[in-house]
């Protein structure tokens, strides 16, 4: 089975797959409601095609052990979450087209960063760490079949280190 140690979840690294969701000194930065309130600026793009966007809240409890069998993604739109409880959560990806379990990337997102994944991007299902956790989830919903997934042989089984 292959091990994975999960990188830092920074925009750079993630660029590939869509993109970090979190108040960063990269962020375009817009003072509001009379100076009282700062607003980082279209932080994601949300692609829905047809659809229409979504806000749905998901509640995740951790994955023990922490074994990747079974990716997904979504031809028709993007899917972001952001985390509600303030605690950091796993994102394991990799890039679109025909899925290749070697190529896997998992990140460490702190409680602070969401991700927003690209249509088609490949992903597991929500990796929560800790506790059971909500996310705020952005979505699309509309005509058409928006969802793929693929089981993992059980050679191709992935562990993730802590």
């Amino acid at each position: 089975m292959r091990r994975i140690v999960p990188e830092p979840l920074t925009a750079d690294a993630f660029a590939p797959f869509g993109e970090v969701i979190e108040a960063s000194d990269d962020a375009e930065v817009i003072p509001i409601n009379y100076g009282w309130t700062t607003r980082f600026n279209a932080l994601a793009d949300v692609a829905v095609g047809d659809g229409r966007a979504i806000l749905s809240i998901f509640r995740s409890r951790p994955l023990t052990p922490p074994v990747l069998k079974v990716f997904e993604r979504h031809p028709l739109g993007s899917q972001a979450f952001v985390p509600l409880n303030g605690r950091p959560f796993l994102v394991a990806v990799a890039p679109s087209g025909d899925f290749d379990p070697a190529a896997v990337r998992v990140f460490r997102a702190a409680a602070t960063q969401g991700v927003n994944y690209a249509r088609g991007t490949w992903h597991h299902f929500l990796l929560a760490l800790e506790a059971e956790s909500d996310f705020l989830v952005v979505d699309r919903e509309g005509p058409g079949e928006n969802l793929d997934e693929v089981e993992l042989a059980e050679a191709d089984w992935i562990a993730v280190e802590p």
